[in-house]
């Protein structure tokens, strides 16, 4: 077995992990989205690194689009096999990349009706009916079945946590067993269940590191959350909260609901939920709602209270609202979508708050936002920030380095190579270094591009302290 790494190596993004079977058979797993600083998301223009018509399948870890994102474009450039993933991550996958194709569309068209493209015309990535095709390719497994994505080659998804449907991946030949283990959950999530251990002992493990050289924030959030929410109240503005559609809001309503039981925010309080996916999003949570750690009568209350904002134009009004609100609006990088609108109308006013929940890419507007900007280009303008930002890290969904740390203890035994992935160059050498520690094993993090032989020792290849 022979792995290659196509994304997420120097980077928090753009996950892609190609595996060669002893038989011969090509799986992908993962097929993600770059996201962030420019010089990232023109990697997306890139060709793959192997020709999309030789791979066999791709197996999905879960549907975040820095994960299945650039599915569109796999099949737009001539793949044509199975894409295999859970039940949920199948639906939560068909509204984000549609959504994620209409944003595509509708930027290529801003940028030509502005004129600001250095291409003419400037053409999407993919298109709807891209996404429309991959989604038709997409083969549902339940987790803990074994399935088979190519001759010679087995599989099994094991639940991670992090996200409705996520899990890690085990591929097998009949030589070698990797285990990849997507993005892993917290097992304190207030939303999802706790990330399960992986019953396979593998010769390589692929590992994330988003947060390998971090401990999440100990401090309340809830009551974080709600002084933000009255004291922006108090001055008569309205908060603003950046969300991804999948999982972070329907955490965020559901602590929003929280904070309104116990009286922490007033019960009157309008809240607006102004993404169409979000909406479409929390309909697939409830109707996987045994994935999820809430209660019923959590799961009868989600909305209760909630406006549902359809239509863009009633979103546009909204933006211009001048009395106190909490508006949930996605993108939650405030990369595209109706966010921008708002952000637009309310970085300027010092009366208004901008609250960023969980983790944000470097380069983007969240994440230049949470680093004090005080000006951001949007929509071709650029916009004074004026406005209090505030960033919620104890929100994200991701383990830290002791959860990551301690779902690896749980497998059966020692991995031979472990390739840490997906985390920017510090938090992965970090996590490097305390796999060593904490762990004993050998531990490294790979380059881009390169291609790693299951069989190879790398205790030469262990870089330095």
């Amino acid at each position: 077995m022979l792995v290659q790494i196509l994304g997420a190596a120097d980077c928090v993004t753009g996950s892609r992990h190609l595996v060669r079977g002893v038989d011969g058979g090509l799986v992908l797993l993962d097929c993600g989205l770059f996201q962030g600083w420019k010089p990232l998301r023109e990697r997306n223009w890139l060709p793959l690194g192997v020709a999309p018509p030789s791979l066999d399948a791709v197996v999905l870890s879960h549907a975040h689009l820095d994960h299945s994102g650039w599915l569109p474009a796999l099949v737009r450039a001539g793949f044509r096999g199975r894409i295999w993933c859970s039940p949920a991550t199948r639906d939560l996958a068909e509204v984000l990349l549609l959504d994620s194709a209409h944003l595509q569309e509708e930027d290529a068209r801003r940028a030509n009706r502005g004129g600001w493209s250095r291409h003419l015309p400037a053409q999407p990535l993919y298109t709807r009916r891209d996404a429309a095709r991959a989604i038709e390719s997409m083969r549902p497994i339940t987790p803990g079945k074994d399935f088979s994505p190519v001759t010679g080659m087995t599989a099994r998804l094991t639940p991670a946590g992090h996200l409705l449907g996520a899990c890690s991946v085990t591929l097998r030949d009949r030589l070698h067993t990797l285990v990849y283990s997507g993005d892993i959950g917290r097992s304190d999530d207030m939303l999802m269940r706790a990330p399960q251990a992986v019953p396979d002992a593998p010769d390589l493990l692929l590992v994330e590191s988003t947060y390998g050289d971090r401990q999440h924030d100990d401090s309340d959030q809830q009551a974080r959350l709600a002084a933000i929410v009255r004291d922006t109240v108090e001055r008569g503005g309205s908060v603003l909260m950046p969300t991804f559609a999948v999982g972070r809001a329907q955490a965020l309503m559901l602590l929003l609901q929280r904070l309104r039981r116990s009286c922490e925010i007033p019960a009157s309080l309008p809240i607006y939920l102004d993404s169409p996916m979000a909406q479409a999003a929390t309909r697939i949570h409830l109707a996987h709602a045994r994935l999820m750690r809430l209660s019923q009568a959590e799961l009868r209350t989600l909305c209760e209270g909630v406006t549902a904002v359809e239509d863009a134009a009633d979103s546009r009004r909204l933006a211009r609202r001048k009395t106190p609100a909490v508006i949930l609006s996605s993108s939650g990088m405030a990369t595209g979508g109706r966010v921008l609108t708002h952000l637009a109308a309310m970085a300027p006013e010092p009366r208004h708050s901008i609250v960023f929940p969980g983790y944000q890419v470097a380069g983007s507007r969240g994440g230049r936002l949470i680093d004090g900007a005080r000006e951001i280009k949007v929509m071709g303008q650029i916009v004074p920030v004026r406005a209090e930002v505030h960033h919620l890290r104890g929100m994200s969904g991701h383990a830290d380095a002791s959860g990551l740390i301690g779902w690896m203890r749980q497998l059966p035994a020692a991995p031979a190579q472990v390739l840490v992935v997906h985390g920017e160059p510090a938090a992965a050498d970090a996590l490097r270094l305390r796999i060593g520690r904490d762990l004993g094993w050998s531990a490294r993090v790979p380059r881009p591009g390169e291609t790693v032989p299951l069989a190879v020792d790398l205790s030469a290849l262990e870089q330095p302290d």
